[in-house]
């Protein structure tokens, strides 16, 4: 039987422009910049606005008829008397000769496209290998399964695949894959195809001449005592005292842990700051590095076409009518996304006015609310607005999430950022007794008496936090 009735929901929904605009504010520069190149190829109607740059060419050509018409005035005046004069004063044999002296001049069209510096190649770790794999003169099938070995070795140099699903996939007996594998190890860099960092140790140290054997058998019998500092039980196993501990573990500490770094060519990663932040007179100015976003405009031939129903079909005035929609709302969403950005960085300058007059150990705590209720925004939109974009201070390049922070209040009733507490944990490590480190429990402590309630719990997670490991590897002897 159908019934019909009503029933009331809350919903939120997203107009097409609000979602273009929150896919435009979370992207860095570089992104944004790729990002119109796309949408510049993509829809017809968007063009760039290229006034600025005719003027400019017509203000080159200006100049260069000028500069022609005073050279033949020059021409005209100029007497063989002079000429003569001339080429006794310079030397050009001289001058020629000087392989020192050169100059470059870029041609008066400045084409960023024919001036730009072609990408080196650089040969990658799995290249690297592949080359040593076949001058190995392994039988074809055998060179088929070291290639597959090879594609399965990852950016630091272990095998990511054990060597059952290997011999699994390619239909092989697991002895031939290790077979194989064991021939990889041996190439270059060592420590090259190792499943584990025992592994890894375990194959540098056989390949030297001579052998250490002490450092193999700690490694090879005792390693779990070894990555556990546990050096009474290491001088014991092996019949020897600490200073030999000592001096075994300072030879391991010198193996690569990484082989495969070094050896991946992904390019130079640069971090291009979105936003700059200057003093000036007295004052903070802020300076956004747009310089290379294009300025687009709606395509008036298109408009036109639009607009004459007499010699443009329906159909093409409907397909011009969506693509003028998604034109005005990038253009829009470009100069929102460009407004958005300035009023977030401003308010942070006022937020952290100590930070950018006096430096990095002058940030409070602040979280993204504060900023998001000073402007009248969404949390979400200032997340988005501060993720993954960068800023250039006197101090640094910043990434604008670093603002960002907890607050603890000391026993005084000062609120501090809890950036100042990472930073006295890490100097308290750093000065530990190197024989006996402070456990977390033991930096809670001292944090307490320093005026600082910090628990241990979190002590815990600021040191995980900033990759420093549990006390009793930190023990040295």
């Amino acid at each position: 039987m159908v019934r019909l009735g009503q029933s009331l929901s809350l919903q939120m929904k997203q107009s097409p422009q609000q979602v273009l605009l929150s896919s435009l504010l979370q992207l860095p520069i570089m992104s944004l910049e790729q990002r119109l190149a796309t949408e510049l190829e993509m829809n017809p109607l968007l063009e760039m606005d290229q006034d600025e740059e005719l003027e400019e060419n017509m203000e080159e050509l200006q100049e260069q008829k000028l500069e022609e018409e005073e050279e033949e005035v020059n021409e005209d005046n100029i007497g063989e008397i002079e000429l003569e004069k001339e080429k006794e004063e310079i030397n050009w044999e001289e001058i020629l000769n000087d392989e020192d002296n050169y100059e470059f001049h870029l041609p008066r069209e400045k084409n960023e496209d024919e001036n730009e510096r072609a990408e080196v190649h650089q040969e990658t770790l799995t290249d690297y290998l592949m080359t040593q794999l076949h001058t190995a003169g392994l039988p074809p099938e055998e060179e088929v399964i070291g290639e597959y070995i090879i594609w399965n070795i990852n950016n630091v140099g272990y095998l990511d695949t054990d060597v059952e699903t290997i011999a699994e996939n390619l239909q092989e007996d697991v002895d031939k894959i290790e077979k194989v594998l064991d021939v990889i190890q041996q190439f270059d860099p060592p420590g090259i195809g190792a499943r584990n960092l025992q592994e890894c140790l375990l194959i540098q140290l056989l390949q030297e001449e001579p052998q250490n054997e002490l450092a193999i058998k700690m490694i090879r019998d005792n390693f779990d005592d070894f990555k556990n500092m546990r050096f009474e039980k290491l001088a014991k196993n092996l019949m020897i005292d600490l200073e030999a501990v000592k001096r075994t573990m300072d030879y391991i500490k010198k193996l690569n842990p990484k082989p495969g770094e070094g050896y991946v060519s992904f390019g130079n990663q640069y971090v291009v700051p979105d936003i700059e932040v200057r003093k000036e007179d007295g004052e903070f100015k802020i300076y956004m590095h747009d310089f290379n976003i294009p300025q687009l405009r709606i395509n008036n031939k298109y408009r036109k076409m639009m607009l004459d129903k007499k010699k443009t079909s329906k159909e093409a005035r409907d397909f011009i009518r969506q693509r003028l929609e998604s034109a005005r709302w990038l253009i829009n969403s470009i100069h929102q996304r460009r407004a958005t950005i300035l009023r977030t960085v401003e308010t942070i300058i006022q937020k952290q006015y100590d930070f950018f007059d006096k430096g990095p150990e002058y940030l409070k705590p602040m979280i993204l609310k504060d900023i998001a209720d000073e402007i009248g925004m969404d949390i979400s939109t200032i997340s988005r607005v501060t993720n993954g974009k960068y800023i250039q201070t006197e101090y640094g390049v910043f990434e604008l999430k670093y603002f960002f922070s907890e607050k603890y209040t000391t026993d005084e009733g000062e609120d501090v950022s809890n950036k100042k507490i990472k930073g006295i944990i890490k100097n308290l490590v750093e000065n530990e007794p190197p024989n006996k480190p402070y456990n977390d429990q033991k930096i809670s402590e001292i944090l307490k008496k320093e005026g600082f309630p910090v628990a241990r719990r979190t002590v815990a997670k600021y040191r995980e936090q900033m990759n420093i490991p549990v006390a009793r590897l930190r023990r040295r002897i």
